[in-house]
C-alpha cells in the first residue's frame, strides 16, 4: 500500500510565474469562493467524487473526505512578472472576469505586488516589461528566487509552498544530454551563464525545488522535462509535474479521440486551428515560441491512435504513407483577446473505407479554463508531497497536455482522457489509504 498523505499543517503559499490572464482569473476565484460570491467550477478537487471501496463498503466521496486537502481559505497567494501592475490592476488589464467579479476582493488583490521576474527577452521576444531582476547569470538567477522564496515564507508564515508557471510559452530548447541529462552539468551550465540551453524557466524549477517546494510547468516548455530536473525532484524529495495546461481544443482531442478508437473507425487526418488574442497569443505569433506549443500540442494523437496498433486504421497519411495527417495551427488575433476559437476537422472512414467527417467548434475562454486546472494542480502537488510522492506526478497527466515521462526509457505517455482519468482517481485512493483498484486498460 503507498504512503496516506499527512495533514496539512498551516498555511499554503503559492507562487505564480507570471501576474496575467490565467493568474489573475485563478488568484480572484479563489478569493472570490472563499467570500461564497463565485462557485470554483470546473474545479476536480471541488466537485468530484470518487468511489472508494468495493460491494457494501463502497462510498463516493469528494476528494477532501477522501484526503487531506488544503482548505482554500489557507492559500497565500505571490507572484512574478515582468509587469509591475499589481493584481487588481491586471485583472482589470486581462480583462477575462468583469469587473463586478474583481471589485469585491480588490483589496486583497491590490496587495498582490509581483515580484522582479528572472526574465531573459531572448526567450519572449514579444514581452516589454521593465519588472525584471539584475542578473549577471542564471546562476544568480536561481539564488535570487530562491531569495523570494524565503522571504515570502517569513513575511507570511506559509507552512509549505508550491511553486506554480503561469507564464508566457519560451522560445523552443531542445534536449541537449550535454547539458541536461546530469544534474552537476545544468549546474554547471547556470554557472557558466549558458543562456542558449539554460531556460529562465527552469531557473524557477531549480529554485523551488531547491527550497523543498513542488513545481509544475503549466506551459510547453523544456524545463522539468530533462533527467537533470528528475534527479533533483528525487534529492529534494519533491513532485514535479508538466507540462501545458490541458483547456481547449486538446482537451477536446484528448477526449474525443478516444470514441474514434473505441469505435475501431479509421483517421486519415486531423486538422486543428486556433484563433486566440491575449498574452499567449502575442507570443505564440513568434515562430520559435510557436514551436514549443506545436511539439505539445500535437504529441496529443499519436499516443492514442497508433498505427503500429491498427495499420489498417491509422496506417495512412503523411509519414511517408504510414500514418494520418496531423496539422496543429495557432493564429495572433487580437479582437477575440482570452476568447480562444479552436476548430477542428477530423476525416474518419468507416465500412468498406467510406470517408466521413467531423467538425468542432469550441468556443472557450481559455483562463476561465485554466484557473481550475491551476488550483486543482496546486492543492494535488501539495498533497504528493505530504504523501511522500516525489519526481514526476504521472497522475496529474490528467490536467496537461504533453504529460511528462521518462523518453530516455522509450516511456509513451499517456494521453488518453479516460486512462488519465483512472491514473488520477487510483492516486487519490492510495494517498486518502484506500486500495488503488481501477485497472487501466
Amino acid at each position: 500500500m503507498a504512503e496516506k498523505a499527512k495533514a496539512p499543517n498551516g498555511k499554503l503559499g503559492v507562487m505564480i510565474v507570471g501576474l496575467g490572464a490565467v493568474s489573475t482569473t485563478f488568484i480572484t476565484g479563489v478569493l472570490m469562493a472563499r467570500k461564497g460570491l463565485a462557485k470554483p467550477v470546473g474545479s476536480m478537487t471541488q466537485y468530484d467524487k470518487i468511489r472508494v471501496g468495493r460491494g457494501a463498503d463502497k462510498k463516493y466521496l469528494k476528494y477532501k473526505d477522501i484526503v487531506p486537502l488544503a482548505d482554500l481559505n489557507d492559500i497565500e497567494f505571490a507572484a512574478w512578472d515582468v509587469y509591475p501592475e499589481n493584481a487588481y490592476e491586471s485583472a482589470i488589464n486581462a480583462e477575462v472576469l468583469k469587473e463586478k467579479d474583481i471589485e469585491p476582493v480588490k483589496e486583497e488583490l491590490v496587495k498582490i505586488v509581483p515580484l522582479k521576474a528572472a526574465f531573459d527577452k531572448n526567450y519572449a521576444k514579444r514581452l516589454e516589461g521593465n519588472n525584471v531582476k539584475d542578473a549577471k547569470t542564471r546562476w544568480e538567477m536561481v539564488e535570487q528566487i530562491r531569495e523570494d522564496i524565503r522571504k515570502f515564507k517569513e513575511e507570511t508564515g506559509v507552512e509549505r509552498v508550491v511553486v506554480l508557471w503561469a507564464a508566457s510559452t519560451e522560445v523552443y530548447v531542445p534536449v541537449n544530454e550535454k547539458v541536461h541529462y546530469k544534474l552537476e552539468d545544468l549546474e554547471k551550465a547556470m554557472k557558466e551563464n549558458d543562456t542558449e540551453n539554460i531556460a529562465p524557466s527552469m531557473c524557477y524549477a531549480y529554485a523551488a525545488l531547491k527550497e523543498g517546494a513542488p513545481f509544475i510547468m503549466g506551459a510547453p516548455n523544456t524545463t522539468v522535462d530533462i533527467p537533470a530536473m528528475w534527479q533533483l525532484a528525487e534529492e529534494t524529495k519533491m513532485p514535479i509535474a508538466g507540462k501545458d495546461f490541458k483547456t481547449g481544443q486538446t482537451l477536446v482531442k484528448s477526449g474525443f479521440a478516444p470514441i474514434i478508437g473505441t469505435r475501431c473507425l479509421g483517421l486519415n487526418g486531423w486538422f486543428s486551428t486556433n484563433i486566440l488574442g491575449n498574452r499567449d497569443g502575442l507570443v505564440l505569433d513568434e515562430p520559435a515560441n510557436f514551436r514549443t506549443k506545436e511539439v505539445s500540442k500535437l504529441s496529443t494523437l499519436e499516443s492514442i491512435l497508433v498505427p503500429e496498433n491498427q495499420p489498417d486504421l491509422y496506417g495512412h497519411g503523411n509519414d511517408e504513407d504510414t500514418q494520418y495527417y496531423h496539422k496543429v495551427r495557432i493564429n495572433y488575433y487580437p479582437p477575440r483577446n482570452d476568447n480562444k476559437e479552436g476548430w477542428d476537422n477530423i476525416d474518419i472512414f468507416g465500412w468498406m473505407n467510406y470517408p466521413m467527417q467531423i467538425k468542432i467548434n469550441f468556443l472557450c475562454r481559455d483562463s476561465i479554463l485554466a484557473a481550475p486546472l491551476c488550483l486543482d494542480l496546486v492543492l494535488l502537488s501539495d498533497l504528493a508531497a505530504r504523501a511522500g510522492r516525489y519526481g514526476t506526478q504521472r497522475f496529474l497527466s490528467f490536467f496537461l497536455k504533453s504529460p511528462q515521462h521518462d523518453y530516455t526509457e522509450d516511456e509513451v505517455p499517456v494521453n488518453h482522457l479516460f486512462q488519465q482519468y483512472v491514473m488520477l482517481k487510483n492516486a487519490i485512493r492510495e494517498m486518502g489509504g484506500y486500495e488503488a483498484d481501477e485497472e487501466i486498460d
